[in-house]
């Protein structure tokens, strides 16, 4: 495994959600971070992925000069499929996500505030195509996991309250940063591990929201299997 001192803020956050993945399941990945998980888990475990433009069975990146035009994620890049997968339309994909059947989302976010509410599918003022499937997926999944960069430009998504449109009134159920495992519950954000390297101390001084810290916080073990 890659010395976990030097690995891409984006590599430890995917490396972590994916321990989170078990064998069998349904998992949806968001556009972003969330598309990196795929690659830290191996095909052996019967893992499907599913993007809501229709595909169930999602592979790997291709490599270049492989990849078809018909066969794009959600956010339009290119992927592969698996042997077994299936192509579907967009109302069978949505009733998948709606009806409950999905075992887990990992989105990305903009912010998450105190209460466990995500917010990523607009800025105020900038044009978006779209809201996509954010909504249904954070109301739909049986899980829900935001992945994302602890903080830009100095400031902290993890926030007190969002001021961006929140995505959907549930709270998630595992938010996943560089710096930080921490998991909504009823009383507040309560943190469960560090990342690599990083104080509990720094995680509380890069955090808007209070975090309820309970006995000794260990650091995220990277080097675990599913």
């Amino acid at each position: 495994m890659k010395d976990i001192q030097i690995m891409d803020p984006r590599e430890i956050i995917a490396r972590r959600v994916s321990l989170e993945i078990r064998p069998k399941m349904l998992v949806n990945l968001g556009i972003g971070i969330p598309t990196l998980v795929s690659d830290h888990l191996d095909e052996s475990m019967g893992v499907f992925f599913q993007s809501e433009n229709g595909v169930v069975g999602l592979g790997h990146r291709p490599p270049e000069g492989m990849t078809d035009r018909h066969l794009t994620d959600a956010g339009g890049s290119f992927t592969s499929a698996v042997p077994g997968a299936s192509i579907i339309d967009s109302a069978f994909s949505f009733g998948l996500i709606r009806g409950g059947h999905l075992d887990l989302t990992v989105l990305g976010g903009l912010q998450v505030d105190a209460q466990g509410h995500l917010a990523n599918w607009m800025i105020p003022g900038v044009f978006v195509p779209g809201m996509g499937g954010a909504m249904d997926l954070v109301t739909g999944a049986r899980k829900v996991i935001v992945a994302m960069i602890h903080s830009t430009k100095g400031k902290s998504k993890i926030v007190q309250e969002c001021n961006l449109p929140v995505t959907s009134q549930r709270r998630v159920d595992l938010i996943v940063t560089e710096k930080a495992v921490i998991q909504p519950r009823d009383d507040g954000l309560h943190l469960l591990e560090t990342g690599p390297g990083i104080s509990v101390a720094e995680v509380e001084a890069d955090t808007e929201a209070q975090l309820i810290i309970e006995g000794d916080i260990p650091e995220m073990d990277l080097s675990r299997t599913t």
